[in-house]
């Protein structure tokens, strides 16, 4: 992949109000017009430069926007409150009543439980499919498709997507291919291999410090704009506007994004490698083991490594519970959802992010009982806490003691 996104969110550079290194936020609500003419041409959309409510837009968010759009290197992005208000956002932007929507089976349970539970209000049909079989996508899309819908890396399962193929395929089709890349931003460059619209939840690694919620939909100027749209823009009439004190935090935690994403992928390659050479069941893409390891290399950023998520199956949820219980009382992380802080965080996702899948659906896709997500931290001494959490799985009957440790 030749697109370099850290090197061009590194080139944006804007200058405060007076003259700080960072840009002024924009505190205000509303805005003020020295004439009557140039409000109504801003209503229209019609002026550039020109701000007039903060619902719509204001200058903390572009210049979030503009750094996320070069993150993923499109002409545009828009910033929300939350990863499920710009998906939300863009999904009710594209589909009409009786439209209907091809999506992966393994995506984040917020996202499952709007598009099986939700969209029905609407009478917008969706249907689940393995992403990874591009065969069964091509028969699942009908002449009421409009759009395909994944994850570049599958929450909780870790499955990966053909982002190339499956771009073709809509093209083919006439429909855009909209991908959530929040596991894996400068891993994976989904626009740059053909996806026509990308969300993100920054909350999660884009921010890095889990203190606030947010989002992003990067896709061209005309549906960013669309999203905006005063009469009809999903975007503006939800309402899920991001507070530009909080896009101003998520501008300067960009800054570091790509130093993180290295070391939050080489930390958890080097624990993949040691638990599964313990003989556990260890899900991580850049494992020779996972099926789509040779995908994976073929469409990353080498530079940023295989990501920061992997899953461990320990057989049974108390086993889980009991081992996640005990590293956090041990201080090598925290029993919460979500992923990206400096500290490793764990959660059954069965119970936790995935709840909203029915639990025979979940055994249909392989989401066991036993499986902890792991979003692993920024750890300096990563064999240090290797031997620790494995002390945690000795302690527990979850591993022998006598498996040599190296």
């Amino acid at each position: 992949m030749d697109y370099k996104a850290s090197d061009h969110i590194q080139d944006l550079q804007y200058f405060g109000e007076f003259g700080g290194v960072n840009p002024s936020i924009s505190d205000s609500s509303t805005y003020t017009f020295l004439s009557a003419k140039t409000m109504f041409d801003t209503f229209e959309g019609n002026t550039e430069g020109c701000y007039l409510y903060s619902r719509h837009s204001s200058p903390s968010n572009l210049y979030l926007g503009e750094a996320m759009a070069q993150l993923e290197g499109t002409e545009s992005a828009n910033v929300y409150a939350s990863g499920m208000g710009a998906i939300t956002a863009v999904i009710l932007q594209l589909c009409d009543s009786g439209d209907h929507i091809v999506c992966s089976r393994t995506i984040y349970g917020g996202t499952y439980a709007f598009l099986k539970n939700f969209v029905k209000k609407f009478n917008i049909e969706v249907s689940f499919v393995d992403i990874t079989n591009l065969d069964i996508v091509k028969d699942a899309i009908t002449p009421k498709t409009k759009m395909i819908y994944c994850e570049a890396v599958s929450n909780p399962l870790l499955e990966i997507a053909d982002i190339a193929s499956l771009a073709k395929l809509a093209k083919k089709h006439g429909m855009p291919l909209v991908v959530d890349n929040t596991f894996s931003p400068l891993t994976i460059s989904a626009a740059q291999l053909g996806a026509d619209i990308v969300v993100h939840s920054l909350t999660k690694f884009i921010n890095g410090s889990s203190d606030c919620v947010a989002g992003a939909v990067c896709a061209s100027s005309e549906f960013c704009l669309s999203l905006k749209d005063v009469n009809n823009g999903a975007g503006m009439l939800l309402g899920s506007t991001l507070d530009s004190l909080r896009a101003a935090s998520i501008l300067k935690n960009m800054r570091t994004l790509h130093i993180r994403m290295k070391k939050h992928s080489e930390n958890a390659h080097f624990l993949a490698e040691k638990f599964e050479n313990d003989g556990l069941k260890v899900v991580y893409p850049g494992l020779e083991s996972h099926p789509s390891h040779e995908l994976m290399k073929s469409q990353m950023n080498a530079e940023f490594g295989f990501g920061g998520m992997l899953t461990l199956d320990v057989g049974t949820l108390d086993k889980a519970n009991a081992l996640m219980e005990l590293m956090q009382e041990r201080k090598l992380g925290y029993l919460a959802v979500s992923l990206g802080f400096y500290k490793t965080l764990f959660s059954a996702s069965g119970t936790s992010t995935s709840s909203e899948i029915p639990e025979d659906e979940q055994k249909q896709l392989g989401l066991t009982e036993g499986l902890i997500r792991f979003s692993i931290g920024l750890d300096n001494d990563i064999h240090k806490t290797y031997k620790a959490m494995r002390g945690c799985m000795v302690d527990l009957g979850i591993l022998e003691s006598k498996s040599a440790l190296v």
